[in-house]
């Protein structure tokens, strides 16, 4: 299942807007803010999908009865770009594990990409619905070998992909690799350059969020 959140007109348009543009990007605490806002609004999208048990709350004047999540995802993040996208998700499921996993790719000077995961560290994943966030999805390599090693590890009941920018080549290899996962897509743009940054795209995430890295 694939869902692209801007397909219909809703506010999370005007924060993808503001992502991209190249002259509110100058402001870091905005665009960290704004992948924020669209972490929260995916995590009430994806809520909608997830299990839902009956409950009796007193309140002052009697009882209600209302329907509760029956368990709380897992929240995984590539960091570092990863961070204030998860930290949107966290807002929402605020009672949510979290599993932070790091990787980069490297891309030679053949144009052939490496994809290196360093670290990983992860609560018990058996029975849990998980979501991971990487904001921009581009060759998809990363994220289908972070998703396909704790698939690997761990027996996930739900695995869901929150994306805020995906490529359409990113698209169709984490289909063809990942067909049980649900993903949640803020946009999906055609091109990408040879260094696989998407275009049009919005650049390097984590290097506006946080800074430029040394290369």
């Amino acid at each position: 299942m694939v869902t692209i959140l801007t397909k219909e007109n809703s506010i999370a348009n005007h924060y993808l807007v503001e992502l991209r543009d190249i002259n509110i990007q100058q402001d870091r605490m905005r665009f960290r803010r704004n992948l924020e806002r669209l972490g929260e609004i995916t995590a009430y999208e994806i809520s909608k999908t997830l299990p839902f048990i009956p409950t009796t709350v007193e309140t002052p004047l009697g009882m209600a009865s209302h329907n509760v999540l029956e368990q709380q995802p897992v929240l995984t993040t590539i960091i570092r770009a990863g961070l204030p996208f998860h930290q949107g998700l966290l807002n929402v499921f605020d009672r949510a594990d979290s599993a932070f996993i790091a990787a980069y790719r490297h891309t030679k000077k053949s144009g052939e990409i490496e994809i290196h995961k360093k670290y990983s560290n992860t609560p018990n994943l058996d029975g849990r619905i998980v979501i991971i966030a990487d904001p921009m999805l581009a060759t998809g390599q990363s994220l289908v070998l972070c998703c396909k090693e704790l698939l690997a590890d761990y027996s996930i009941k739900e695995l869901h992909i929150a994306v805020v920018i995906a490529s359409e080549e990113g698209l169709q290899h984490v289909r063809a690799f990942l067909p049980e996962a649900h993903l949640w897509i803020g946009a999906v743009d055609n091109e990408m350059t040879s260094k696989a940054y998407i275009v049009p795209g919005l650049g390097d995430a984590g290097d506006l969020a946080y800074g430029n890295k040394e290369e």
